[in-house]
Formats: structure tokens, sequence, C-alpha cells
């Protein structure tokens, strides 16, 4: 009789190990499906991020090839201004020169 009380506690307790691991098998596969379902979320996270980078250093691409030509084309326009002005420089200096060429040939009408 001894024998089948011990065996009954065993088996009791046995039992209530098997329930205990039953329920912290539950609470692991809870854990594992939310950590599952994190990791998707995470990773449609990084590939979203990633198609960011993407776009974002096309931009940047673009903007730089943008600028780069923009900078070739104030050179060529400083070009021509600085050009213009040399012009503009001579043919102010001709203008003098035929401004006095004409008041001289004025005054030396004038003595006659």
């Amino acid at each position: 009789e001894g024998d089948l009380e011990k065996a009954e506690e065993r088996a009791e307790t046995g039992e209530m190990k098997t329930l205990e691991l039953e329920e912290e098998l539950r609470v692991v596969a809870n854990n594992l499906k939310s950590l599952e379902v994190s990791e998707e979320k995470a990773n449609q996270r990084e590939a979203s991020y990633k198609e960011q980078i993407k776009t974002l250093t096309a931009k940047l691409k673009q903007a730089e090839a943008r600028a780069e030509f923009a900078e070739r084309s104030v050179q060529k326009l400083q070009k021509e201004v600085d050009r213009l002005e040399d012009e503009l420089m001579e043919e102010q200096d001709k203008y003098k020169s035929i401004s006095e060429e004409l008041e001289q040939a004025f005054a030396e009408m004038s003595g006659y």
C-alpha cells in the first residue's frame, strides 16, 4: 500500500510537471510567434529603408549633375561678361578718342 501511494504521488507530481512544461511551452511558442512577427516587420522596414536610400542616392546624383552643369554655365557666362566688359571698355576708349578729335577739329575750325 505504501508503494502504491508513492507511485500515485509520483504520477501526480509527474502530471503537474507535465502541465507546467506544457504551459511553459505555450508561453515560449507565443514568444516565438511574437518574435517572428517583429522580425517580419523589421525586415519590411529594412526593405523600405533600402528603397528610400536608393531613391535618395539617385536624387543626390541628379542634383550633383545639375549643380555641376550650373557651375559650368556660370563659368561660361562669366567669361562672356568679362569679354563684353572688355569690349565695352574698348568702345568707350574709342568714343573718348573720337570725341577728343572732334573737339580739336572744332577748335581748329573756330580758330580760323
